[in-house]
């Protein structure tokens, strides 16, 4: 009798389970999120909400509806569902889930390091140092406690700089402190990483400590960073689509290196800043892309900032880059990413950290409109309703930057051109954006090329 082979859930069939192709049904979806992603799918017209499955809190909470069962079409599930259930699911061949089995490969920020490390010592030995200066985005950062020691060398040979430690594995600021002495990390570790003879005592927790940018580009006195949305459908091959629209997002404080314990100096995140004492929630700590686009074009001008949005177009593509060998690839799954950037006095961006699970609570009504049409943009892009010709370079806010290989824009489509001519790449962050007007565009024509197709 021959051996069976065990093949993982997700790549099997149930056959008489499957419910078939959408065609003109209504669409079946699940959501493990109350927040703005529940808002757009329940207002997508022919979208059916399936019963019982959400009620889970706003930051993300698992349900207990079953999704392996194959009546569902497109499930917005938290990770930790995820990761729990993945491996034993039946995805039918026209469901779509959110995340990648081990998307924590780019958004856990030791791993995104050790990736980023990886490709950029690769790409040296292949093609020569000068190529390798494309991936000099992100600090100089190792992993505690396994490189504590290599730390401390690096520490030494470097008296006086300031360093950040951050959790591995948390979000929105938690955690994260500056130092300028060894003396504060040695304390900090004893308390974190002090071997005890319980043997029931956990791993230590993993953190990154990494040299801080001590010249941030400031803005009013103030210290930002860029929240830049990607959107990732497949990994093998490659493809990429960069929303236009994000925020750049202010600490409450003036920035000053004399009051490093200070949060509100130093961390931007909006979960730490709405906490300060003279925060106002009405005014919030936001500008818009095309707002902080328009500001280095008028103080520096186009070239300089067309060379900025340049740099973050490369952060995204050598970051994915890194993990595309590594992460599990498969048809059913997307990733919506939230990309961190800073940048420094001489507008060079930096990389911070990137999100499997970007914040989709909004903080205002110009938030909520903003991550509403990413939103219902992501959608669009997977298109489960089949009303696009799958050749599009734009769908709403949406601009595809890498499919298998870099995409040009079509001559006349840059409305951030200098001087009437437009540059090569088909990325247009920070630039003018009528997404309901190209969504109409881009419908009546593939409806129209559909008819004549089928005629």
């Amino acid at each position: 009798m021959s051996k069976i082979n065990r093949v993982p859930g997700y790549m099997q069939s149930k056959g008489n389970r499957n419910r078939g192709p959408i065609g003109d049904r209504e669409i079946r979806y699940k959501c493990s999120m109350q927040n703005t992603i529940l808002d757009v799918l329940r207002a997508r017209p022919g979208w059916q909400e399936v019963s019982g499955t959400t009620g889970a809190s706003s930051s993300g909470g698992t349900t207990s509806a079953k999704t392996s069962d194959g009546d569902w079409d497109f499930y917005w599930c938290d990770r930790e569902w995820l990761h729990a259930n993945y491996d034993t699911m039946f995805l039918q061949e026209h469901q779509k889930i959110l995340h990648f089995r081990n998307h924590y490969e780019l958004t856990r920020k030791n791993l995104m390091v050790k990736n980023l490390k990886r490709l950029r010592k690769q790409t040296e030995r292949e093609m020569g140092k000068k190529e390798a200066e494309s991936f000099d985005f992100f600090p100089t950062t190792y992993e505690l406690p396994s490189e504590y020691h290599i730390f401390v060398e690096e520490f030494k040979k470097n008296p006086g700089i300031i360093w950040i430690m951050k959790p591995a594995a948390k979000s929105q600021g938690r955690g994260i402190f500056l130092f300028r002495k060894l003396k504060d990390i040695t304390d900090w570790k004893k308390g974190e990483y002090q071997p005890l003879t319980d043997p029931n005592r956990e791993v230590p927790e993993t953190y990154v400590v990494q040299r801080y940018i001590e010249d941030p580009y400031l803005i009013g006195g103030r210290k930002f960073d860029i929240r830049v949305y990607v959107l990732v459908v497949s990994y093998n091959p490659l493809k990429v689509w960069l929303y236009r629209s994000g925020f750049a997002r202010f600490s409450n404080s003036r920035f000053s290196l004399d009051s490093i314990e200070d949060a509100y100096v130093h961390l931007t995140n909006v979960a730490v800043q709405k906490t300060a004492p003279d925060y106002d929630p009405d005014k919030g700590c936001k500008w818009a892309t095309q707002q902080l686009r328009q500001y280095l074009t008028a103080k520096h001008s186009a070239d300089a900032a067309r060379k900025v949005f340049q740099g973050i177009d490369n952060i995204i593509i050598k970051s994915l880059q890194s993990v595309q060998k590594i992460i599990i690839n498969d048809k059913h799954c997307f990733e919506m990413y939230g990309y961190d950037v800073l940048l420094d006095a001489n507008l060079k961006p930096w990389l911070i950290e990137i999100n499997a699970s970007p914040s989709l609570t909004a903080s205002g009504k110009d938030d909520y409109d903003l991550k509403y049409g990413v939103l219902n943009d992501v959608l669009n892009v997977l298109d489960l309703e089949n009303r696009l010709t799958g050749k599009e370079k734009r769908v709403g806010g949406f601009d595809l930057i890498w499919d298998d290989g870099p995409v040009l824009a079509d001559d006349g489509s840059m409305e951030c051109s200098v001087n009437g001519t437009s540059t090569t790449a088909n990325s247009f962050l920070g630039c003018h954006c009528e997404r309901k007007k190209q969504l109409r565009e881009i419908y009546t024509a593939a409806q129209a090329l559909k008819k004549t197709a089928v005629s």
